[in-house]
């Protein structure tokens, strides 16, 4: 029976006709949840980022975050283009005029946010069963992760991203907040009504936190330990450098995140022994 499928992000209204068997997507996390649902095998078209969370032999780079070929995509005949909302809205628009069935998934603002994300596209795969399953494993995982705090105190962490060259810092309205509260730590910044931001030098500084946490892409590297030197920062405070590795990305919002709250706790444990 065909399905017909609103994206209110763009109020654009497609329609599904049968199984969704050709899928493109210039969302890594989208494309890693495909995976642990078991549904690569329908992904015809990916992002040049997709391949850091899964294997995507055989299927066709079309495109990176903010760009992709067009022409490509539309001659890929996909059932089904995910996207996310945010920065790529004003592609998401030029493929919706292009007459391509684009969706955009929200970017979340907290874990479970994320566990929607999942519902979503099982919705949009109209494999409810299998979404289910995978929010349930998540939920348990994250539960777990949660109980097996070992700090006495939470140690207060600073998390700075680099998006190329445009630094933000991360508020209370990220996801990036639970993993930090996962790992053991508490988010300076957990209350700001943000979620993303460029802060004030000198309050961070007189926030005095316990780690740095520096993300920054391959394509524009930056020295956490410089940066901290060059704004007059406490430098005996230890700094964490996250990059794309797979569960070390602290801005993948796909099911590695929870990899990735292990691989910083076991940071701050570190740094921790280091004199926090």
């Amino acid at each position: 029976m065909p399905r017909s499928i609103h994206n209110e992000y763009l109020d654009h209204r497609f329609e599904i006709s049968g199984e969704v068997k050709r899928v493109v997507s210039l969302v890594s996390s989208a494309t890693e949840y495909l995976g642990e649902m078991g549904l690569l095998e329908r992904v015809v078209g990916v992002s040049e980022y997709c391949d850091r969370y899964v294997d995507t032999e055989g299927m066709e780079v079309v495109g990176q975050y903010v760009t992709a070929d067009i022409e490509r995509i539309v001659q890929l005949e996909p059932d089904l283009l995910l996207m996310t909302t945010g920065i790529q809205r004003k592609l998401g628009l030029r493929m919706a005029k292009a007459g391509v069935p684009v969706y955009n998934l929200p970017l979340p603002v907290s874990f479970e946010g994320m566990l929607e994300n999942v519902m979503l596209l099982g919705g949009l795969m109209d494999e409810m069963g299998k979404a289910r399953q995978l929010v349930e494993w998540l939920r348990e995982r994250a539960a777990k992760l949660r109980a097996e705090q070992i700090f006495e105190q939470r140690p207060r962490v600073y998390v700075e991203l680099w998006l190329g060259r445009h630094m933000r810092a991360v508020g209370g309205l990220s996801y990036i907040r639970d993993l930090v509260e996962m790992a053991g730590g508490e988010l300076v910044y957990g209350e700001r009504s943000q979620g993303y931001f460029v802060p004030e030098l000198d309050e961070v500084k007189r926030l005095i936190p316990d780690v740095y946490v520096f993300f920054h892409e391959p394509e524009y590297r930056v020295d956490g330990a410089a940066l901290v030197r060059e704004r007059g920062w406490d430098e005996s405070i230890p700094v964490v450098m996250s990059d794309v590795t797979m569960g070390e990305n602290v801005i993948q919002d796909g099911p590695s995140m929870l990899d990735t709250v292990v691989w910083l706790r076991e940071q701050m444990r570190i740094a921790k022994r280091g004199g926090i």
